[in-house]
């Protein structure tokens, strides 16, 4: 039997499951079709070993370069390509630009009626700055939120802020961290993206002098491209193993100043790669 740790992985492969047994077929807006399930949520503590999956494995570089893109505020793909990351590729314009997305949202939301009447302050507001600030001063309070989606600036190719909004919870010095995500491709994104906001709340954990404790994460649409299914069975047939460790420079005290070098992956050991067609 694995060690106990290790079934935090099956949380996600039981959800696998479900959408393969019992979800609801329907065609997208990509035109592949899917299987789906609506309202989901799954539990990952950080101190039993940290989520990233090892039934398959998933490039931890790309994990920490794009999170790092996006604290940066950039929304063109300099900063991936740099780091031979071309995730984000599909939905860039000639010139690499992809208009406003997470980048845009989190460091600089443009409303001009929340800046005047609630912040008081001209120009753009730096969700992510104001979120460190808040932590700090005030940590029992509810308006520890950060929101992608911005009805005003829709980008015209990228996907609209698939993961919308997620929230932070700090009590007894434990910090935890809940996303709602409206769309969830399950195969390919999700992976990614349950690694990608436990490494930021372990990043906000450090510079706030908190603890990291859970990352919860909430679907709405979480489903299965039908170009999936075979490669979601053959990932179901595999064991999960131990999970692995994350370690960040304790010098670091500034969200936006982590780079590479300050992130160390311990002790991963996954099966090998499957490879999922990405539809755009």
């Amino acid at each position: 039997m694995p060690d106990l740790s290790a079934f935090q992985e099956l949380k996600y492969l039981d959800l696998v499951r479900e959408i393969l047994d019992s979800g609801i077929e329907s065609n997208d807006r990509t035109g592949v079709g899917t299987k789906s399930i609506f309202g989901h949520q799954m539990r990952y503590d950080l101190q039993e070993g940290f989520p990233l999956i090892t039934t398959k494995k998933i490039n931890f570089k790309h994990v920490i370069t794009e999170l790092l893109w996006i604290l940066r505020g950039d929304t063109d793909t300099d900063f991936l390509h740099k780091h031979n990351c071309k995730i984000w590729d599909d939905w860039s314009d000639e010139n690499g630009e992809l208009g406003p997305i997470y980048g845009k949202q989190w460091r600089r939301w443009d409303d001009t009626y929340m800046i005047d009447e609630y912040y008081g302050q001209e120009g753009s507001i730096d969700q992510i700055s104001n979120l460190v600030d808040s932590l700090k001063s005030d940590p029992n309070s509810r308006r520890h939120l950060v929101t992608a989606y911005n009805p005003a600036e829709i980008p015209e190719k990228a996907p609209i802020a698939c993961h919308t909004m997620f929230q932070l919870y700090a009590r007894n010095g434990k910090l935890s961290l809940k996303l709602y995500q409206r769309s969830a491709d399950l195969m390919v994104g999700v992976p990614y993206n349950i690694a990608s906001y436990s490494l930021l709340l372990l990043m906000l954990a450090q510079v706030t002098g908190l603890e990291a404790h859970e990352f919860i994460h909430t679907f709405g649409d979480v489903h299965i491209y039908n170009n999936h299914v075979e490669g979601a069975v053959k990932q179901l047939s595999r064991e999960p193993k131990d999970p692995p460790t994350v370690t960040l420079n304790e010098a670091v005290t500034d969200i936006f100043k982590f780079k590479h070098s300050d992130i160390t992956l311990s002790r991963y050991n996954p099966h090998r790669f499957i490879k999922f067609p990405i539809a755009v």
